[in-house]
């Protein structure tokens, strides 16, 4: 009975974790205002977190580069599993404008299994709600996974 309470409020307050792995803020901004009054995506259940061992949800932006390459590897392995990735914009999947700089090692699929990637550059504020929503939706699954 106390697993099935757990279970349900944990279902219902999936926490975010946002790592930029390069990118030029645009994203962020985008995803900072998700969070606000205007969008308000804590109406479902999403909240930012301060550490990524708290995470539920990982939502990476910006394209890898190779100064970010090893802090974004040591930040995935602090997250609990089970766990969501979410790759924010268009830089993480492909680079984007920044593709074939010297300074670029991505894309993000290279380091870690994507689950959700909401593309755009940048994305519109209502494509990350429902990237997010789709990642509470496949986190329920994994954690079902993993109870069996």
């Amino acid at each position: 009975m106390l697993q099935n309470m757990i279970d349900s409020s944990m279902k219902k307050s999936p926490w975010i974790f946002h790592i930029n792995a390069g990118s030029c803020n645009g994203c962020d901004i985008e995803l900072v205002s998700v969070l606000t009054p205007r969008y308000d995506a804590e109406r479902y259940g999403f909240k930012l977190c301060g550490s990524p061992r708290q995470a539920d949800i990982v939502v990476v932006s910006g394209p890898v580069t190779m100064q970010s390459r090893e802090r974004l590897r040591r930040t995935l392995a602090q997250v609990p599993e089970p766990f969501c990735v979410v790759s924010l914009g268009s830089c993480p999947r492909s680079g984007n404008v920044f593709k074939g700089s010297y300074a670029i090692d991505g894309p993000l699929e290279k380091y870690v299994h994507v689950d959700v990637s909401v593309a755009g550059c940048t994305p519109k504020p209502e494509a990350i709600i429902a990237g997010l929503a789709q990642a509470a939706q496949l986190l329920e699954e994994k954690r079902k996974e993993a109870r069996k």
